[in-house]
Formats: C-alpha cells, sequence, structure tokens
C-alpha cells in the first residue's frame, strides 16, 4: 500500500471531522467580529439595531457557510476552482452592464432582495485557481516564462475590470494577492523585482511628467497626489476625511477616551465611521492599547493559517491556505495604512470589524476553505 493511499484512510468522515477543525482559528474569528460588534455599537450611540445587531446575523450565518465549507472534501473545491473564477469573472461583466452605482462608484450587482459585490468573490476565486493552476503544474516549469504569463493573465484580466468599476483597492488586492500565491509556489523573484522595478519607473515617470507637454495624469489627479502627501493642504475638501481619521488616532493616546467617549465618532466628524474608518473610532475609545490588541488578533489568524500550510503535505491546500491568509493580510494591512495616512484612502473595509455584508460572508467562505484543508489533509 502506497504512502498516499495509506494517509487518505486516515482522513475523518462524518461527525468526526468536527474534532480536525482549527478551534484555535474560529476562536480568534470570533473574537475579531465580537471587538466588531462592539465598536458597531458604538458608532450607532448605543443601540444594537442600526449596525451591531444585523452584523452578528451575518456572522451567524457566515460562521455556518464556513463549517458547510469545511467539512466538505478539499478536492471538491479544487475541481470547482476553474468554475468559480469564471462565474466570478462573468458576475464582474455583469457589473459593468447592469450594476448598481453606489457613492459614485459601480460595484455592485442587485439580485431580488440580494446585493452582492462580485469582485469580493473574485479575490477567494482567483486564489483557488492559481493555487489549482500551480497543484497542476510541474514544479520544473514554475518560472518558465510561458507559464509564467498564463497565471499573469488570469490575475489582470478581473483587475482591469474591478479598476473600469472603479475600485483600486480591490484591483490592488487582486494584483498582490495574486502575487502572494504565485511567489508561495516558487516563481522566480527576477519577476518580482523586474515588477516592482516597473512600478517604481512608472511612479517616476508620472511625477516627472507634471507640467510638461507630455503630462501622464489630469490636473485634477495630480491634486489628489498632493492631498495623499500633505492633507492639511485640503483640510476642508478632498483632505477631510484623513485628516479627521488622524485627529481620532492622535486623541486615543495610549489608553483611550474611553468606550462610547470617543468625540471624532460621537459628534460625526468621522467620515464612514461604521465602515471603512471604524478602526479610528476603536484607536480614539481603546488608544494604542486597544489597537495592538486587535492587531495581535489578526496576528493570530495569519499565524494558525501559516502554520497548517506548513504541516498540509497536498500542495493545493497549502498554497490555497497561503492565499486566503495573504488576502486577508491586505485586507487589514491596507485598511490600517488607509486610516493613517500611508496610502492613499482607496475604500477597503476593515475585515470581520466594518459593517458590511457581502466582505464577511466571502471571507468566512473563504476561512471555510482553510478548514476543509485542514480536516481533509492527508494524516
Amino acid at each position: 500500500m502506497s504512502y498516499l493511499e495509506s494517509s487518505l484512510k486516515t482522513v475523518p468522515t462524518g461527525f468526526s471531522k468536527i474534532l480536525f477543525l482549527s478551534w484555535p482559528l474560529i476562536i480568534l474569528l470570533t473574537a475579531v467580529a465580537c471587538v466588531g460588534f462592539l465598536m458597531l455599537y458604538s458608532v450607532a450611540g448605543g443601540t444594537l439595531d442600526t449596525w451591531a445587531a444585523p452584523q452578528m446575523k451575518r456572522f451567524g450565518v457566515g460562521i455556518a457557510a464556513m463549517l458547510a465549507v469545511g467539512f466538505t472534501p478539499i478536492w471538491f473545491w479544487r475541481n470547482m476552482s476553474m468554475l468559480a473564477y469564471l462565474i466570478a469573472l462573468l458576475l464582474l461583466v455583469a457589473v459593468e452592464f447592469f450594476g448598481a452605482i453606489g457613492m459614485g462608484a459601480q460595484r455592485w450587482l442587485e439580485l431580488g432582495p440580494i446585493r452582492i459585490q462580485p469582485s469580493e468573490l473574485m479575490k477567494v476565486s482567483l486564489v483557488m485557481l492559481l493555487a489549482g493552476y500551480y497543484d497542476w503544474l510541474d514544479v520544473e516549469k514554475v518560472s518558465k516564462p510561458l507559464w509564467v504569463a498564463l497565471p499573469v493573465g488570469i490575475i489582470l484580466v478581473p483587475t482591469f475590470l474591478v479598476l473600469a468599476q472603479p475600485d483600486l483597492g480591490t484591483a490592488v488586492m487582486l494584483v498582490m494577492g495574486g502575487g502572494i500565491v504565485m511567489f508561495a509556489a516558487g516563481v522566480s523573484l527576477w519577476y518580482f523585482g523586474t515588477v516592482i522595478a516597473l512600478v517604481v519607473g512608472l511612479v517616476f515617470g508620472v511625477m516627472e511628467s507634471r507640467g510638461t507637454d507630455w503630462q501622464l495624469l489630469h490636473d485634477y489627479q495630480y491634486k489628489r497626489i498632493d492631498t495623499f502627501l500633505d492633507p492639511s493642504s485640503d483640510p476642508l475638501g478632498a483632505g477631510y476625511n484623513i485628516t479627521q481619521a488622524q485627529i481620532a488616532l492622535g486623541s486615543g493616546g495610549w489608553s483611550g477616551r474611553g468606550f462610547m467617549q470617543g468625540t471624532q465618532s460621537r459628534l460625526n466628524f468621522l467620515p464612514e465611521k461604521h465602515t471603512d474608518f471604524i478602526f479610528t473610532t476603536l484607536a480614539e475609545e481603546f488608544g494604542f492599547v486597544g489597537a495592538f490588541s486587535l492587531l495581535l488578533l489578526y496576528a493570530g489568524i495569519i499565524a494558525v493559517c501559516i502554520q497548517a500550510a506548513i504541516v498540509n503535505k497536498d500542495r493545493y491546500s497549502s498554497l490555497l491556505i497561503i492565499g486566503v491568509a495573504g488576502t486577508f493580510f491586505l485586507f487589514f494591512a491596507i485598511n490600517m495604512a488607509m486610516v493613517m495616512g500611508l496610502m492613499p484612502v482607496v475604500g477597503v473595509p476593515l475585515p470581520l470589524v466594518s459593517y458590511g455584508g457581502t466582505a464577511m460572508m466571502i471571507l468566512l467562505a473563504a476561512f471555510g476553505l482553510v478548514q476543509s484543508a485542514q480536516v481533509h489533509r492527508p494524516r
């Protein structure tokens, strides 16, 4: 009997799968969600019904979905990778023609009483497909130009569709999330170095072209760059959001003003206080201690995923776990950098904390894939 055959005989079945779930992951995800419930209760002025209660219901459904995905054999999700990607791609195309418009962007599809954001589905299905691709591909071909070009195309097609919505934050996450899977699969670092050099060169060219006959951007786009670099140059206009966020972050100090005592959120100075900028409310009310504690919970989730990827002997499962963990990292890293003024405001929510339905459901389903890889790994 081969090693694979003997290993597969130890894969749990039926109710015994509950014992093989990653319970530390479930506990950490629940802890982060509880932080979100607490902050949504606070920004609503001490009421559950506005944002906290609906978020609790979504989290309950999301956990059920995570368990359902986790109990499904990992080979099923491997076989569904291409179909999931194509469905997400078709939905992105549908957004171009039938998408609902909100806050100046066309990113959502109205399916009866349900409103979905297909770009969130693409973040996970892209990781699934790339993991399946590198599981299928011979290791010797991973860095060959032809076999690198194909996954690059798989990444760029949905990226351009998302940029057209426009949604720069999600487009960046698709590129970087795909890059994480390619890096984990063993693609040569020369390719990544070339891309970084091209990006740096492009940025340099854009800045140098300002005021010349060959200016690469419009004047208003340069104005946005100026506002990002110096929000105080337009404190009541384009720089208002980040200025108010920085005031909230700074006023929290070491231990914060206290629960429901944040003036920036209570007096409605903070923009999007229940979604993209909810981290600033946490920092104002609980200070550095509260913000760092949330960061530790996020780091714990990443650590659990990395450990699961290391011990898993199935290549698809390991790459899938790394891809999900990398996408999750990009969520909170970009959001925190955004509200602290370290990068432009691009509209990325704080995972499991910001108010929202599609992002939470898709993210918990993605962690269901991690659970499936954990439960059904060869032992």
